[in-house]
C-alpha cells in the first residue's frame, strides 16, 4: 500500500522518529497509525534491551519552578553521547519533560504520568528505540518553600534550587545567587545540624590521624580538631561557606542583608 508524506509526517511529529523509521513503521502497520506507534514502541523495547548495560553520563540536567514560586524540580534526562545531549529536538524533548515533572511530588509519580498518549516511562523506552541510545532519568529532586528559585549551569550538566524562608523585594535575584553557589560550591548539607553525624566522626578521625602523624600531643588532639571542624562546616555547609559573589560575607549574611529572610533549603543534581 501506498504511504503519503503527511502520514509520515504525522507520526513523526507524535514520536520523535527519523523519517525513515516512521515510513516502515507505517508500512509494517499497514498504515493503521496507532500500530504503527506500538511499532515504533517495541523498537524502542528492544533497543533499550540491547543497551542496558551502557552508561548513561551525558544528558540534560533542567530546574524548573512553578509560577508564584513556590515550587520546583529538577530532573536529568540521561543519555550516553554529548552529541545527542546537545542535539535541539532532544533538549526540547527534556524541556517538555521537565515541564510535566513540575506537576509530580515523586520519581514514581513522574515516570507513570501521560505524555503523548503514553506514561513518561514508555516515552523513554520509545526515545530509545528513536535515537539508539540509552535515555533514563538520572535525578529527580523537588522543593518547595514560601520562595524557591533556580539556576540552570551552561551547557546543563548542573542545576540547582533554593528555598527562602519567605519574600523580599529582590527575592529573585537572592534565590539564584545561592543556587549559583550550591551549583559551584556543591555544599554537603544546609548548615552544621543537617550533616550526618557519621560524616562528622569520619572527618574527626582524618584530622586527630593526621595530628599524630604530625607529632602533636594526644592531650591536645581534641582542641585542634574543634577547629578543624569548625572549618569543615564553614567550607562544606551553604549557609557558612563564603558567597562566591563576595567572599567578604557568607551566605547566611548576604541572604540576611536582603532582608528578614533565610536560607531554608536547597537541592542539586549534577551529570557525574
Amino acid at each position: 500500500m501506498k504511504i503519503t508524506a503527511s502520514e509520515v509526517n504525522k507520526l513523526r511529529q507524535a514520536t520523535g522518529a527519523g523519517m525513515m523509521d516512521c515510513k516502515k513503521a507505517l508500512v509494517e502497520a499497514e498504515g493503521d497509525f496507532d500500530k504503527a506507534v506500538e511499532y515504533l514502541r517495541k523498537k524502542g523495547q528492544k533497543v533499550a534491551a540491547n543497551r542496558a548495560d551502557r552508561e548513561s553520563s551525558e544528558g540534560a540536567v533542567l530546574a524548573k519552578v512553578n509560577a508564584d514560586q513556590t515550587a520546583g524540580v529538577i530532573v536529568s534526562i540521561n543519555c550516553e553521547t554529548d552529541f545527542v545531549a546537545k542535539n535541539d529536538s532532544y533538549l526540547n524533548l527534556a524541556n517538555d519533560l521537565a515541564d510535566l515533572a513540575l506537576g509530580c511530588n515523586t520519581l514514581e509519580e513522574f515516570l507513570g504520568s501521560a505524555f503523548g498518549g503514553m506514561t513518561v516511562a514508555e516515552k523513554l523506552i520509545e526515545q530509545t528505540g528513536v535515537i539508539g541510545e540509552k535515555i533514563e532519568i538520572g535525578g529527580f529532586k523537588t522543593l518547595i518553600a514560601p520562595f524557591v528559585g533556580s539556576y540552570i549551569h551552561a551547557g546543563n550538566k548542573i542545576a540547582s534550587l533554593v528555598g527562602l524562608s519567605g519574600t523580599v523585594d529582590n527575592a529573585p535575584e537572592v534565590a539564584k545567587n545561592v543556587a549559583m553557589q550550591v551549583a559551584a560550591m556543591n555544599p554537603i548539607a544546609l548548615n552544621e545540624d543537617q550533616v550526618d553525624a557519621s560524616v562528622v566522626e569520619k572527618e574527626i578521625e582524618i584530622a586527630k590521624e593526621q595530628l599524630r602523624q604530625e607529632g602533636k600531643p594526644e592531650a591536645m588532639l581534641d582542641n585542634i580538631v574543634k577547629g578543624k571542624i569548625k572549618r569543615f562546616y564553614k567550607d562544606n555547609t551553604l549557609v557558612n561557606q563564603d558567597f562566591i559573589k563576595d567572599s567578604k560575607v557568607s551566605i547566611a549574611a548576604y541572604v540576611k542583608s536582603a532582608g528578614d529572610i533565610t536560607v531554608s533549603g536547597f537541592e542539586r543534581v549534577a551529570l557525574v
